[in-house]
């Protein structure tokens, strides 16, 4: 018998049982689009948080506490506060860090803000003038934070794009107040939209305070020493070439500034962008597989369903595979006829599924918990294997009940029934 035939054959017997044919199909459909959609989401995480810190540039180096004697990011996480005003003053002294562009320390919580009768959640980080070119913001509205405001601990605050228009429907609120933990502030200036997130967080929904202002008039946190503590330095430095050499005369620095013996284990992590970036992408990868893993679970649940129906149809269908057998078929025409159904729905469930899957990854992105922020990418890469993995599933399912076929001793199927 001709392929064409077997193909035949196996479309009319499908189309005989439609509505089982369609129950099967349903388990491909779910884990195909499953797959697509869990993989997808973890794609966009990936491509938006590679996005946030790529806008930061190659330039930029990070100085964090660490516990002494932990290694790598693990021990960043709980961390008491080393680092302090007085250190981020001594990595801006060019005689003593070469290639320094900016040093902007921070330190942020999480605070209610009040203006009017609007009120939103949102991340109080103090800083200083220099964050603002550290971080590749730019302004819209007013001014930012000045030298004289972190002298002075004045009560000004710089509003986050996302936050301005929570808080004062679209209005230009420059000169406006504002409420932080019952103190009032006024809003010198607006950042421009920037777009991204950090971990499922906007960069354009924060507010900025001055870092003194920040310790003084809303959380204190100091170090071991007494001193006003910061949880982060950012240091910008003039190109990129001279990373490597700026994070050797940070470490310099700052075993200095915390009077480290030469044995002593460090109290801080100097962490590149690179390192970032190739941090972040590594666990999204990670994440990301374990999504499609999960997903991929549904797919083997579909798998099991088609060769419980193609068993199904086998017996049902004992007495016409004698007859076939009786009047020359042969036990390949036998064999490809059932793979062949199994392939049929295996695909036709794929494409459907893909269909599914990229509808509910639009949907996820459009409603996501984070507001959108996050974008669900469909790749061309995610698709062709959530429909190979289909496949490979379908036939491998059928190839049981498609060789259970082919054996059948053609006069015992002609009693059968």
């Amino acid at each position: 018998m001709r392929f064409r035939d077997s193909l035949v054959t196996a479309l009319r017997s499908l189309a005989a049982n439609k509505l089982r044919s369609a129950l099967t199909m349903l388990g491909i459909i779910i884990g195909v689009a499953a797959v697509i959609g869990l993989m997808s989401i973890g794609r966009g995480v990936e491509a938006s948080i590679t996005s946030a810190l790529e806008g930061l540039g190659t330039n930029a180096i990070y100085v964090i506490p660490q516990t002494p004697g932990s290694t790598g990011f693990g021990g960043l996480t709980g961390s008491a506060p080393t680092l302090s005003l007085e250190d981020a003053e001594a990595l801006a002294d060019p005689s003593r860090v070469r290639a320094v562009a900016s040093v902007a320390p921070m330190s942020s919580s999480y605070a209610d803000v009040i203006a009017g009768g609007e009120s939103v959640t949102t991340t109080i980080t103090g800083t200083t003038p220099a964050y603002m070119g550290a971080m590749g913001y730019t302004l819209t509205s007013g001014q930012f934070i000045s030298e004289r405001n972190v002298r002075h601990r004045d009560s000004v605050v710089v509003l986050g794009d996302k936050t301005a228009r929570d808080l004062f429907d679209g209005e230009d609120p420059v000169g406006e107040k504002i409420k932080i933990k019952g103190r009032r502030f006024t809003v010198i200036g607006v950042l421009e939209a920037k777009g991204g997130a950090m971990m499922g967080i906007s960069q354009d929904e924060m507010v900025l305070v001055p870092i003194t202002t920040f310790h003084v008039r809303l959380f204190t946190q100091r170090t071991a020493n007494g001193e006003d503590a910061v949880q982060t330095i950012i240091v910008e430095v003039t190109s990129a070439e001279a990373v490597n050499s700026t994070i050797l005369d940070i470490e310099e620095v700052l075993r200095e500034q915390h009077n480290l013996d030469p044995g002593d284990e460090d109290d801080f992590a100097v962490i590149s962008q690179e390192q970032i970036l190739g941090t972040v992408q590594e666990v999204t990868g990670v994440l990301t597989l374990l999504l499609g893993a999960i997903a991929g679970i549904s797919l083997l649940v579909g798998g099991i369903g088609i060769m419980n129906i193609m068993l199904v149809s086998v017996t049902e269908r004992t007495r016409e595979i004698g007859i076939r057998k009786a009047v020359g078929a042969k036990r390949r025409d036998i064999l490809l006829q059932f793979l062949l159904e199994s392939a049929v729905i295996s695909l036709v469930g794929s494409a459907v599924g893909v269909a599914v899957g990229v509808v509910i990854a639009r949907l996820i992105s459009r409603f996501s918990i984070a507001g959108g922020m996050v974008t669900a990418v469909v790749s061309p890469d995610v698709i062709g294997l959530a429909i190979s993995v289909a496949i490979v599933i379908g036939l491998v399912s059928g190839i049981y009940p498609a060789l259970r076929a082919a054996r059948l001793n053609p006069i015992d199927a002609l009693h059968y029934g």
